[in-house]
């Protein structure tokens, strides 16, 4: 934990930007009944019945200190799709010399996902971009 906190402590650094990332799975929902629009004096009501439509997968990326964040939505969260939004952050950064990413330790956060993802010297060049800050499963108690 102190790790993750000696990184937050830094002033901002362009060349060594800190960028938090996480993903979320979100459940796809519709409406079953057409809402009844607000009127004067009512509020508009929405029946509490839903009809499921799938899941999708939110990347997320934020770098606190620049106020810059970077959102994917993807079908799944594969190895593959980490992978590919990890090259889309390294984009946003091609003048950084190493970009510090925050994350959490999933299994898809390794470096076999780029190579699952890109040609060897392709996975090797995206995994050398970043320095791997991973915060910890549970905080102090």
């Amino acid at each position: 934990m102190e790790k993750v906190l000696d990184i937050y402590k830094q002033p901002y650094d362009s060349q060594n930007p800190v960028v938090c990332m996480d993903e979320s799975p979100k459940q796809l929902i519709a409406e079953t009944r057409i809402p009844i629009p607000a009127s004067p004096g009512k509020l508009e009501k929405h029946d509490y019945e839903y009809e499921r439509r799938g899941m999708c997968n939110v990347f997320l990326a934020f770098e606190p200190l620049a106020g810059k964040r970077m959102v994917e939505v993807t079908e799944r969260k594969t190895k593959k799709d980490w992978a590919h939004f990890m090259e889309d952050i390294s984009d946003q950064y091609e003048t950084a010399k190493k970009i510090k990413i925050v994350m959490d330790n999933l299994n898809t956060h390794e470096p076999g996902s780029f190579y699952e993802a890109f040609p060897p010297e392709k996975a090797k060049a995206l995994w050398d971009r970043f320095e791997f800050i991973y915060t910890p499963k549970h905080g102090p108690g």
